[in-house]
């Protein structure tokens, strides 16, 4: 049986299933979203109106036996950015949805009631439309269990909890992980775009799914190996990322100057040890948890972890770098057991919680809270933004209009969504990748910390401008290709060092598909999906005057290089000349 799209109609509480489209055939994940989106949303269209579309989208090689390929991607346009917005996840989604056959699923309308929640029940081919009065106003976890408790069975769960609900713009949907806790659909606000469509939460049931068919099983067989020893044999995704996690980069941002500290006043902090990877992972043997576990079935890598309090008592998991530095040298808390404390309560809220910290720590600036106060932090978020306060609301709003409504120069966003934990004036690789991509300030849409600190495929000096433009470019293709396999994007250091990584990968997709693709037909594909993304935000109003950093990076030198953000604008738009 062919794979087939669940088109899901809000307006009507209706569905029907499509064939699809021999032109999208060969897309998966950010590939499918992306090309949905810049095909069937006007990119003019208010975000959180009917002519949104939510569409989810599992990997080309979700549901395979090959490894770390669990990941689903969900596309819209963002009502953080306003531009296109594509978010992939861990958890169970992909593989389910691609052992029921479901090459997308799209949710587009509003109910006609919009007093009412819904749950979406999707199962071989039906979905049902359930309202749930009883899981309004509750969060993430009460969720879960009360959908875990009622199917007690295999079922993935992605939900919203109350700012998803009150759409506000740093929500994000939330999805359960093979443990029964939560992984997200962070950046770009798609859980306010759930939350729009009256969608308290989408299960899909895994009773009637059959494994997922290999035109050439031994051909798979034989390339998963070389790729799966390929993930295993390279130092970063086979040594560090597994011992440390992601947060293995807070001693490394440190050392290259690149952490940005106290809303990215400085490029180093006095108190990163405290935070860092080694003593997160100390941390964690001493209380009993986890410091390798996998975020999805099949992960070889294991980066993820499961970090407890001082009893031994759970307190998150999915502990990531990004975070860690959020709350920790920017926000300067110094306690990770504080930081671990606000992260869970960001799964449970349905919180990006890049948004969410990187706003907290310009908040600092706006005297909302100190440096330091991670009680204070913990409270904004626990009371005033769960509870929709005007304050609350305002912090659920995200960095750029705090940043506006307080009068703030020194707002860190690129499209309006906060930068993340790489400071661009001294990793300009990464820098190149904010201003550039179609998704507002994203490490992960072209990861140049790998070449400028980690010297994964070659060396770029962080520090210099020579080169950046070009390894940005390369890195966006890639990632954008590597977003439509269902692969995690750490696959990139493997392939970007072992020449036989990325050939096992193409291999296995065409046996999967009976396919003849090549490497020029892979880098193609990133290509037209980057342009397809750029496309949809020129024609939503962006320019290339939305290409650039905040002009306080160009004039505040960073400490301890006194690096500027010194690329001219005609360096920068020369990017799109692919």
């Amino acid at each position: 049986m062919a794979d087939k799209i669940y088109r899901v109609n809000m307006n009507e509480l209706s569905f029907k299933i499509e064939e699809v489209p021999s032109q999208w055939m060969g897309l998966g994940g950010r590939g499918f979203t992306s090309t949905v989106v810049a095909e069937e949303v006007d990119p003019e269209c208010h975000p959180l109106g009917p002519n949104n579309k939510l569409v989810f989208a599992p990997g080309l090689l979700s549901g395979t036996s090959a490894a770390n390929s669990g990941r689903n991607s969900c596309g819209a346009k963002s009502p953080l950015t306003g531009g296109i917005k594509e978010s992939n996840v861990g958890g169970t989604t992909a593989g389910i949805m691609s052992k029921l056959g479901v090459k997308a699923l799209i949710i587009e309308g509003i109910p006609q009631d919009t007093s009412k929640f819904y749950q979406l029940h999707i199962t071989k081919d039906n979905v049902d439309f359930i309202e749930v009065p009883e899981l309004v106003g509750k969060d993430n976890y009460y969720v879960l269990d009360a959908m875990l408790e009622k199917y007690n069975k295999k079922v993935a769960v992605m939900s919203i909890a109350r700012p998803g609900e009150m759409q506000m713009l740093t929500s994000n949907i939330s999805v359960k992980d093979p443990q029964g806790k939560l992984r997200s659909h962070g950046r770009g606000g798609l859980g306010a775009v759930m939350g729009s469509k009256k969608i308290k939460c989408i299960t899909i049931d895994s009773e009637k799914y059959k494994e997922v068919t290999i035109a050439d099983p031994e051909k798979f067989k034989e390339a998963s190996k070389v790729f799966t020893k390929a993930l295993q044999e390279n130092p970063i995704s086979g040594e560090g990322l597994p011992a440390f996690g992601t947060n293995v980069l807070v001693n490394i941002l440190n050392e290259a100057g690149g952490l940005p500290t106290r809303n990215f006043r400085e490029g180093s902090w006095e108190h990163a040890e405290n935070i860092c990877g080694e003593t997160m992972a100390e941390n964690i043997k001493e209380r009993g948890g986890k410091t390798t576990h996998g975020c999805h079935a099949g992960c070889v890598i294991q980066c993820s972890q499961v970090y407890n309090d001082k009893e031994g008592k759970y307190l998150t998991s999915g502990f990531e770098y990004e975070t860690i530095w959020a709350l920790g040298a920017n926000l300067g808390i110094e306690d990770l057991d504080q930081i671990a404390k606000i992260d869970g309560l960001m799964d449970d809220l349905g919180l990006d919680s890049i948004e969410t910290s990187v706003c907290l720590g310009l908040a600092v600036d706006a005297g909302i809270l100190e440096y330091g106060d991670g009680e204070k932090a913990y409270q904004l978020l626990a009371d005033e933004l769960a509870n929709g306060t005007p304050l609350g609301r305002i912090i659920g709003s995200g960095t750029h209009v705090l940043g506006k409504i307080y009068g703030l120069v020194r707002v860190p966003t690129v499209k309006g969504q906060g930068i993340p934990a790489y400071d661009p004036r001294s990793v300009k690789g990464q820098g190149v990748t904010y201003v550039t991509t179609p998704m507002g300030a994203d490490h992960t849409a072209g990861y140049a910390v790998a070449t400028n600190i980690l010297n994964s495929g070659g060396y770029v000096d962080p520090l210099k401008k020579e080169g950046q433009v070009e390894l940005a470019r390369n890195l966006q293709i890639a990632s954008a290709a590597v977003d439509s396999t269902g692969m995690c994007i750490f696959v990139a250091f493997p392939a970007l060092d072992d020449p036989k990584c990325l050939p096992a990968l193409i291999d296995m997709i065409n046996a999967r598909f009976g396919a003849s693709l090549t490497g020029d037909d892979v880098v193609n594909l990133g290509s037209t999906i980057l342009k397809t993304e750029h496309a949809f935000n020129q024609k939503a109003g962006f320019t290339s005057a939305d290409d650039r950093m905040p002009e306080f990076m160009k004039y505040e030198a960073l400490p301890p290089h006194n690096a500027t953000w010194d690329f001219t604008n005609e360096e920068i738009d020369e990017f799109w000349n692919f």
